[in-house]
This record gives C-alpha cells, sequence and structure tokens, in this order.
C-alpha cells in the first residue's frame, strides 16, 4: 500500500495484480490462502468454519480477513484437533471430484502445499510489480527465531 501510494498507483492495479492472464490476482491469491486455514481448522475440529465474502479487493479489506483469519485460529484449543491424524476428512472443491484424506495426510499433503503456493503467487505478484520484498519479507522475522 504504501508502494503504491509513493508511486501514485492505484493500489487495485496491485491487488488485481497477475502474473499472467489464466492466472489469480493478488486479492484471490489472499483468498485462498486464508480458506486453507479457516477450513484446514474446520474440518479437522469438526466446526463449521466462518464464511468470508470473497469480495475484498483494497489492501485494508484484505488485511482484516487475514485478521479475522488469525482471530478465527487463535479461538481454538490443541484439544479441538489432537488426535485427528486419522480423522477421515472429504473435501469437495467446486469444480472437481472430492477427494478423500486422513487428518495428517490432509493437513501436509493439501493444506500446507496449498497455503504456501498461494503466499508465494501472493508474494511474486508484488514483486513483479516492483514492490522491493525479498525473502525475508516471505520468511518473517528472523531475528526473534531463538536458535
Amino acid at each position: 500500500e504504501d508502494y503504491a501510494a509513493a508511486r501514485k498507483i492505484d493500489p487495485l492495479v496491485l491487488t488485481g495484480g497477475r502474473l499472467f492472464p489464466d492466472m489469480f490476482p493478488l486479492n484471490r491469491q489472499i483468498h485462498i490462502a486464508t480458506d486453507q486455514v479457516k477450513f484446514c481448522m474446520a474440518r479437522l475440529s469438526g466446526t463449521e468454519a466462518p464464511k468470508f465474502d470473497d469480495k475484498e479487493t483494497s489492501f485494508d479489506e484484505l488485511q482484516a480477513r487475514i485478521d479475522k483469519t488469525i482471530a478465527y485460529l487463535q479461538g481454538f484449543k490443541p484439544a479441538q484437533i489432537d488426535g485427528t491424524e486419522n480423522k477421515a476428512i472429504e473435501v469437495k472443491p467446486a469444480n472437481g471430484n472430492p477427494r478423500n484424506y486422513q487428518g495428517m495426510n490432509y493437513l501436509f499433503d493439501s493444506v500446507y502445499p496449498n497455503f504456501f503456493f498461494h503466499v508465494t503467487m501472493a508474494y511474486a505478484i508484488l514483486r513483479h510489480n516492483g514492490v522491493e520484498v525479498g525473502k525475508t519479507d516471505f520468511l518473517g522475522d528472523t531475528e526473534r527465531v531463538k536458535r
């Protein structure tokens, strides 16, 4: 957002930016990444995931969605998902056949790869559009990590 303001670029140009015409734009990458984690927790815990509008386009709206997702995750206690390693999970994609997993395989074979793919695409879209982010921005504050 600061990058767009400094260069007098409409922020929607960035949030609607894509790497290639047939790929999702930045805002949709954020929608999917947040959906991955909220649906994971809901499926593993046997609860209902909150509904998001999937209409967020501005940086403020996207940040609010991320904040809502984090707040949702923080509302869980470990006991709600403990022992779900072998739980049967069925994922019904809107445009495909249902996929069946066991809890741990769902997390490691579906959620993690999809989450990181879409976060990486968001990062790549920003870099492609000139935003000066780097590997440490993707990895987070490594100074806080105790070795």
